[in-house]
């Protein structure tokens, strides 16, 4: 007990002047980057930051993508108990879709001391191993959830060799919920206690298409949540599939808002130079150009229903993968590159991807009518975690 006492003032000490010496260099990259022009000032000066209203059900996520995933557990909550944080720009665009008011960027973890207030629960999603987060929240009261966490291959190497801080970070968690049991043997390893498997929880209810669009009578690959470097790679064995297939369209969606002019401008001059049309999403959502990129968030699911092949971005660049499920449950032919070691269980759960190397994508794209259509082989059920906050409510 007075080990853990130390450690946590000694934590919190070093984390403070850290963030001290960080100051300035955080408030230049906060004017340079326009991406970080929001959540930089919120995180770190609290601007336009105030802390969440006491008593509620606290979720924190990072990326769009969770944030989304939560989404079946948000839609069964009680809004008016909803209190929702994240670190990222696109994280807040999607949580704040769903409890405005009692949505927040969270603070650097020094700040949480005079921000964080008493919640009932505390539920953190997939690997947000923030230690002054579980500790003052359980502290104040919280009961402490981990969900849908998991640790791949990568990451648990990395981690093991800090098993020491995790132990320290998994002492404050009061339950656990693991993607599979792989996660759960691993998250053990590292001090965890208490964990349940059930899946993945973006599995549980994958967005549906928000509106109908009309299909173009010819084949339509999709591009998508693509990373840098992938574009080339995609633009290069879509160049080499119109040889054969002179009506075939590719819809470009980039993972990430920032990155929209740049994927742009690469289009822009791959176009020019073999004579193809193009355009924006943003200035029409006719699909009669042979290339369009989709510069507005939201429309991924809405293109995955009228694609017939997914090139699936994050995993071509070492970034992890992205959810296969969204567009297998319109049976799209799905093609991933190798690294997809963020979305193992999700991919075990689907049947029919074609996992290639970078430099054989365009000739599986070529190949495309030896592809098997993909199906979903296994959903997620969340009534523990729902259970588990009953409980306290």
């Amino acid at each position: 007990m007075l080990m853990d006492k130390l450690f946590f003032i000694l934590y919190s000490l070093l984390l403070s002047i850290a963030y001290l010496v960080a100051l300035p260099f955080i408030y230049f990259l906060s004017k340079r980057e326009i991406k970080y022009k929001i959540s930089l000032p919120a995180r770190f000066f609290l601007k336009s930051n105030s802390p969440l209203k006491k008593g509620g059900i606290w979720f924190h996520v990072c990326s769009f993508g969770e944030a989304r995933a939560i989404y079946p557990l948000l839609d069964i909550l009680p809004n008016e108990l909803l209190r929702l944080t994240t670190t990222t720009q696109t994280g807040y665009e999607a949580i704040a879709l769903k409890q405005k008011e009692q949505s927040r960027y969270l603070p650097f973890e020094p700040l949480l001391f005079s921000w964080l207030k008493p919640q009932k629960i505390l539920l953190v999603m997939e690997a947000e191993f923030w230690y002054l987060l579980f500790a003052l929240a359980k502290k104040r009261g919280a009961k402490t959830l981990l969900i849908n966490a998991r640790m791949s291959d990568r990451s648990f190497h990395k981690y093991e060799r800090m098993a020491w801080l995790y132990k320290k970070i998994f002492a404050q968690i009061d339950e656990v919920y693991a993607q599979s049991q792989i996660d759960k043997e691993r998250l053990e390893k590292l001090g965890a206690k208490n964990i349940h498997v059930i899946g993945n929880i973006k599995l549980a209810k994958i967005p549906k298409a928000s509106k109908k669009l009309y299909k173009p009578k010819a084949l339509v690959v999709c591009g998508a949540s693509t990373h840098a470097g992938e574009e080339e790679l995609i633009l290069k064995a879509f160049v080499a599939l119109k040889e054969e297939e002179p009506t075939a369209k590719l819809i470009l969606v980039p993972r990430h808002p920032e990155r929209f002019q740049e994927v742009s401008e690469l289009v822009e001059s791959c176009a020019d130079e073999q004579h193809y049309s193009w355009h924006n999403y943003s200035h029409s959502e006719a699909f009669n150009s042979d290339i369009i990129v989709v510069d507005v968030l939201g429309e991924l699911v809405n293109i995955y229903s009228i694609s017939d092949i997914v090139i699936l971005g994050g995993a071509f660049a070492k970034i992890g993968g992205h959810n296969a499920a969204e567009a297998a449950q319109f049976g799209c032919k799905i093609i991933s590159g190798e690294h997809y070691f963020n979305q193992r269980d999700i991919f075990s759960m689907v049947e029919g991807i074609e996992v290639v190397t970078k430099e054989n994508l365009a000739l599986r794209l070529k190949q495309h009518a030896e592809l098997k259509s993909t199906s979903i082989k296994q959903k997620t059920d969340i009534k523990p975690i729902l259970d588990s906050i009953n409980e306290v409510l």
